[in-house]
């Protein structure tokens, strides 16, 4: 049985999660790289991370780099870019996939109050064309450097973090952003050390 204060503390957890920001992750296989986004994802207050990926493999956490942050988020597994996107977009969400595209907008530009999903790829290819002709709007990081891309999990950080600033002058982590219904499936299943972690949206 979990003691009051630990019940307390998942409380708390939930009462800053936003469940209309998400991230999406799209043939991510570094187990570093990915480890490290869900490390940033829980600081950030994110409580859903969506992980594309053609392979049936487990997503590749390293409990040593997250710090275990991956037990308090929810993930959910497509096999493809469109059945992602879809129920995204059903749900209503905009997405907001990062790439070097001429016509990319600064990531700074947009409103990340909205419900909206930022797409990250991987390192070597980033996020694949299918990706980006589906998405609302595609960002990138200004770079003033030799080299044009930054490590995925920083990447992650900088763009969650603007996003984080605009929600916190809204006031989005001072009230409760779940349904009774959310909250209350996640405080159970987060004070149930061995329930499945995995969930759809």
């Amino acid at each position: 049985m979990p003691t009051k204060a630990r019940i307390k503390k998942v409380e708390k957890l939930l009462s800053l999660r936003q469940p209309d920001l998400r991230v999406v992750l799209e043939e991510v296989t570094n187990t570093h790289n990915a480890s490290a986004v869900v490390r940033t994802c829980d600081a950030a207050g994110v409580l859903h991370i969506d992980v594309i990926s053609a392979e049936p493999e487990p997503f590749p956490v390293n409990e040593a780099i997250s710090t275990r942050a991956d037990k308090w988020l929810n993930f959910s597994l497509y096999s493809s870019v469109n059945k992602c996107f879809r129920k995204l977009k059903a749900k209503g969400f905009k997405i907001a996939a990062t790439h070097l595209k001429k016509d990319a907008v600064s990531f700074t530009s947009l409103d990340y109050t909205q419900p909206i999903a930022i797409v990250l790829g991987n390192e070597f290819q980033g996020i694949s064309e299918e990706a980006c002709s589906q998405a609302d709007y595609i960002i990138k990081i200004p770079m003033f450097g030799m080299a044009q891309s930054l490590n995925l999990s920083v990447s992650a950080g900088i763009i969650l973090y603007e996003a984080v600033k605009q929600r916190m002058e809204k006031g989005y982590y001072g009230k409760m952003r779940l349904s009774p219904e959310d909250f209350a499936f996640f405080r159970n299943r987060f004070l149930t050390p061995d329930i499945k972690k995995e969930g759809g949206i």
